[in-house]
């Protein structure tokens, strides 16, 4: 069905992201899975299949890329968008509307499907994703998983030949994962051809059919799912493969250290206008350890980290540490907050500025390793938004770290990252967490809280459920919590 021949191409003024020498032949009905660490070219060849290459993607590209006999690299882009159907990694880029059932009939309208015809697909498409909660709201009040059930809604109603999926699980819960797996087996059975660029392959097992691992923008190795489930832990960090079975990941965390202070909320309450979206009664932190802040979509947990950390305006209660009130403005001051979609604090001109900005003293040792621990040397000049979503990530992440800051607040910080940056990630907070800092991460990502998290803050209806230690007893309700079969 599709066809790569002799691929290669160079993005203007880069080489990350870059393809060399694809060869690949995709046959109907297949799920094909591209892996790699960050930056090795996933995405790009995506790019190629929905037209992004070469009509928006400037650079240097040669040899074809074929659908049925078709050559695409010429296609009008509306001929593209009836074969292949697209859910992007960040679900805003690709949303036109600002209301829900809007988004998933846009491209029905925009094919020119009769006004019956398309309330009919976008409610058969929302009775089949099970999402008739979701239909006619405002895209804004939406959480970052609810976003992207609604962009893969917006493609499932076009009924596409061929769906692709740049990380469609990066920012959803593990209910919502399980959602997108029993669409995308639905897909399968229908005789659908799926091509997933993606990082976390769990509920991909009965799915997919093969693997291919990209390095450096060439496909250098072939995997099946046997091939993947019999992994070791050595080959996941150094190829950057994430688990297959999630029961198989160790626990690495819950180190101990020195607590020296200790923090409370009480009475605790975070507004958004005259609406309250956060309540809190009352709970205790340490330093020295780093909490996994966890809950389905909407919850709260961006809520709970957005008013904590006083970006949120209106927040109502008690922040104490050590007897000292800690108002909004305090907050701030002493807080840093790595939000979860990172294009929105990327603004200086090279990664070495974004990571130092405002810091008048720079130690070049310390900004060395930083970079070196995070995979970022080289890359000092580069301009932050020419880099890939994991990349965008870690230079957030380093800016964090490098400002010395005494509340650190992470929001999905491994949502674009493979298992090898992941860890380089999990490490660095852990090294953090020696110093006298406080450590907060909302996160769905279960092989990242086992690789580092202390303890857990369980956000459920805006409120706090329930906070307990990562020991055998909390290891135990946290597997509950992520639908993890145990062996």
């Amino acid at each position: 069905m599709i066809e790569i021949k002799n691929v290669n191409f160079k993005y203007s003024g880069s080489d990350i992201g870059s393809l060399n020498d694809i060869n690949l032949k995709i046959a109907p009905g297949e799920c094909v899975l591209f892996c790699g660490k960050s930056g090795c070219g996933k995405s790009s060849i995506i790019r190629l299949f929905n037209g992004m290459i070469p009509n928006f993607h400037e650079g240097e590209l040669g040899g074809s890329v074929s659908c049925n006999g078709e050559e695409l690299i010429n296609m009008p882009l509306y001929k593209i968008a009836r074969k292949f159907g697209t859910v992007f990694q960040n679900p805003r880029t690709q949303f036109y509307t600002v209301n829900t059932t809007s988004e998933i009939a846009f491209g029905l309208e925009n094919m020119g499907v009769a006004r019956e015809e398309i309330l009919r697909r976008v409610a058969e498409t929302a009775k089949e994703l099970e999402i008739e909660y979701l239909m006619d709201r405002s895209i804004f009040e939406l959480s970052g998983g609810e976003k992207q059930i609604i962009a893969f809604a917006s493609v499932y109603a076009m009924n596409p030949d061929v769906y692709l999926l740049d990380e469609p699980s990066a920012n959803l819960d593990f209910t919502a994962i399980e959602k997108v797996r029993k669409i995308l087996k639905l897909l399968k059975e229908k005789g659908k051809t799926i091509i997933i660029a993606e990082h976390r392959i769990y509920y991909l097992r009965d799915i997919l059919d093969r693997a291919l691992y990209l390095e450096d923008g060439r496909i250098i190795r072939e995997y099946s799912v046997s091939n993947l489930d019999k992994m070791s832990y050595e080959e996941h960090e150094k190829t950057g493969i994430r688990m297959l079975e999630l029961s198989e990941m160790n626990y690495t965390g819950g180190h101990k250290r020195n607590n020296e202070g200790e923090c409370f909320l009480t009475y605790f309450s975070g507004f958004y206008g005259k609406k309250k979206y956060l309540e809190i009664a009352h709970a205790r932190f340490e330093t020295g350890k780093i909490y996994a802040v966890i809950g389905n979509n909407g919850a709260g947990k961006s809520t709970f980290l957005s008013a904590f950390s006083g970006v949120m305006k209106k927040t109502e209660g008690f922040v104490l540490e050590n007897n000292d009130v800690l108002g909004r403005r305090k907050r701030l001051k002493n807080g840093y907050i790595v939000m979860q979609e990172v294009n929105h604090q990327l603004f200086m001109d090279s990664v070495l500025d974004e990571i130092t900005t405002g810091k008048r003293d720079i130690d070049d040792g310390a900004l060395s390793n930083l970079l070196s621990e995070l995979d970022l040397a080289g890359l000092e000049e580069r301009h932050p938004m020419t880099l890939s979503g994991g990349q965008k990530q870690r230079v957030i992440i380093a800016s964090a770290r490098y400002s010395n800051k005494r509340y650190l607040f992470f929001d999905e910080p491994t949502s674009g990252l493979d298992f090898y940056h992941m860890i380089k990630v999990s490490e660095l907070l852990k090294s953090i967490s020696n110093d006298d800092v406080y450590i907060f991460v909302v996160t769905h990502d279960y092989e990242f809280i086992l690789s580092c998290c202390d303890a857990v803050v369980h956000i459920e209806n805006g409120g706090l459920k329930e906070q307990y230690e990562l020991d055998v007893v909390g290891l135990n309700r946290i597997q509950e919590f992520f639908l993890i079969n145990k062996k």
